[in-house]
């Protein structure tokens, strides 16, 4: 009797399901679950939706009053713009924004970071110095580069003795000076950018990578390009995609100037122009919108996919 019950206990505590014990309270759980899901709810709905709403509405006709006005008309929008005059010089001048901050302004700041990691005197004033545009937003820096493009009282011409009639100088009244004119603006503020990351990613850098490289008997230049840079690949891909970003997204500085006429056409000032504007075409200013988010995220998605598979390999 006594073995027959102890099977019987035996047999319900085999069958008894084990407690499964996690270091996450309750508590911790929801913190986490808000933590991550309020961001990203916030993210799709500010981003993600407005996307797929554009991309949506660039195949429909609408002046924006009223849902039930909504026309479909396939790609007739996109048909339309390659017949659009002005939508040809916005897209080159935004590849000139594109290639001036990428192959110039990039470039610099990567030079200061260079200098100002060699820890010289004053590079903590200079560092602020350099760093200084980035925090001003872009309507302060708008007005900062209007004042110094005056034409008489600017500061530019001031110097370059430019300031007479039979001499002067209008950098953001003639159209083909004026586009040149904002990049230089532009770039001021993103070489600053450039070089706090470059500057970041240095201070990452094992030093004796260095020592190697010096043990080899590499110049300090030839230590840089082979050593160092290649070990700053996630930083070289992070200032990839910002200055992509920054140079496809331009739009304050010329709207602020001249509302993007007059030889600062860009893509990001057609799109404000036809949806907000008294044209009010909603779904060809979309059409406008997807053609910008294609080129910025295109080049982007196919260095990433090949940065990856490099790192697979």
């Amino acid at each position: 009797m006594a073995d027959r019950v102890a099977d019987i206990a035996g047999a319900a505590g085999a069958v008894r399901p084990r407690r499964r014990y996690s270091l996450l309270t309750r508590r911790d759980k929801l913190t986490l679950a808000l933590l991550v899901g309020i961001p990203a709810a916030v993210h799709i709905f500010f981003v993600w939706l407005p996307t797929l709403a554009s991309i949506g509405l660039s195949f429909t006709s609408w002046n924006g009053i009223g849902l039930d006005k909504i026309q479909w008309v396939g790609t007739r929008n996109y048909q339309a713009l390659f017949a659009y005059q002005p939508f040809w010089p916005a897209l080159t001048h935004n590849f000139i924004w594109l290639a001036c901050l990428l192959f110039i302004a990039t470039p610099l700041g990567m030079f200061f970071a260079v200098l100002l990691d060699r820890e010289i005197r004053g590079s903590r004033l200079y560092q602020s110095a350099l760093f200084l545009p980035v925090v001003l937003s872009l309507a302060i820096v708008g007005f900062i580069w209007q004042l110094q493009y005056a034409p008489e009282q600017g500061f530019i011409n001031n110097i370059l003795g430019t300031t007479r009639q039979d001499n002067l100088i209008d950098w953001l009244g003639n159209s083909s000076l004026n586009l040149w004119a904002v990049i230089v603006a532009a770039s001021w503020r993103h070489v600053g950018y450039i070089m706090v990351l470059y500057l970041a990613g240095l201070k990452s850098v094992d030093p004796a990578l260095r020592e190697a490289a010096a043990i080899d008997g590499a110049s300090e230049r030839q230590a840089f390009f082979g050593v160092v840079f290649p070990a700053l690949r996630p930083i070289n891909i992070v200032i990839l995609v910002v200055t992509i970003i920054e140079g496809l997204r331009a739009f304050d500085l010329v709207y602020i100037i001249n509302r993007g006429l007059n030889g600062l056409e860009l893509l990001s000032v057609l799109v404000t122009n036809n949806i907000v504007g008294e044209a009010q075409r909603v779904g060809f200013g979309s059409a406008i919108a997807v053609i910008l988010l294609v080129i910025s995220v295109g080049p982007i998605i196919l260095y990433l996919n090949r940065a990856m598979r490099g790192d697979q390999a």
